[in-house]
């Protein structure tokens, strides 16, 4: 068994076998809202393939073939829900190198192409992921999904890092929202963004969803505009609320999740 298999299957184990009552607790608690999410991620994601993608998807990938050699798309294997391996679509924005699966992306990477720094700096890499959504991978709001190995290291520096595979993972979310982007590097950055995803897990609900959806729109036109001024990607200090309950730096607790 593979490295990827061996991980997946720990993971599994983690999220599911370790408490079974208190995760069916929690996704019984949350059945309308999941099924509605359901129908919101399929509609939506049939909005955006029909009218948007259509045309777009072909245009960027002529850009992407000019701009360098190797496939439009970027297939990796990522952590989903309840550590369920799946295929992650992404618009590809690095040279064609063995480090994919190992090594993030950093700021000024010579691996990322000139299209490609584009694409990340407004996110436009992320559409294909719509099509994972349509296939039940992946929901529109949720955390965002790791490769193996960044979720296995991270795992290993934060106590209950499997809380985050109890819901789908998102194309955007609440860490992303709050302007936490980019490579996570540190322990601070991973944390923090931790704190966010685990806050939304406690208090995922439609309007929240809608809130996120929006405020991401917002973000995208705004980077798509200021891309002249060529932003750099920072992390934004963002305290985490306290509701339903309070926050602990290491357990995070959940509603229906001891």
């Amino acid at each position: 068994m593979n490295g990827i298999g061996r991980s997946n299957k720990e993971l599994r184990k983690q999220a599911i076998d370790k408490n079974p009552t208190q995760i069916r607790t929690y996704i019984n608690q949350r059945r309308v809202y999941f099924i509605t999410k359901r129908i919101l991620d399929l509609f939506i994601s049939i909005l955006i393939i029909v009218f948007i993608l259509s045309w777009l998807l072909p245009l960027l990938a002529i850009l992407i073939k000019l701009d360098s050699r190797g496939p439009v798309l970027f297939i990796q294997r990522r952590v989903g829900f309840l550590g369920r391996s799946f295929r992650c679509f992404k618009f590809r924005t690095m040279v064609i190198n063995n480090q994919s699966d190992k090594q993030q992306a950093t700021d000024n990477d010579p691996r990322i192409t000139r299209f490609g720094r584009f694409l990340r700096i407004t996110s436009l890499d992320e559409l294909p992921q719509f099509f994972n959504v349509l296939r039940g991978e992946m929901s529109i709001v949720g955390p965002r999904p790791h490769m193996h190995k960044d979720n296995d290291d991270f795992g290993r520096q934060i106590e209950n890092y499997r809380l985050r595979c109890f819901l789908k993972p998102g194309i955007t979310g609440m860490a992303q929202v709050k302007g936490l982007r980019g490579p996570a590097q540190d322990f601070f950055k991973i944390f923090h963004r931790y704190q966010w995803d685990t806050f939304y897990i406690r208090n995922a609900n439609l309007s929240l969803d809608f809130k996120i959806i929006r405020l991401t729109a917002l973000q995208l036109l705004k980077s798509i505009v200021s891309f002249r001024r060529e932003p750099r990607v920072r992390e934004k200090e963002s305290r985490v609320p306290e509701t339903q309950g309070s926050v602990n730096f290491v357990e995070v607790p959940i509603k229906g999740i001891q």
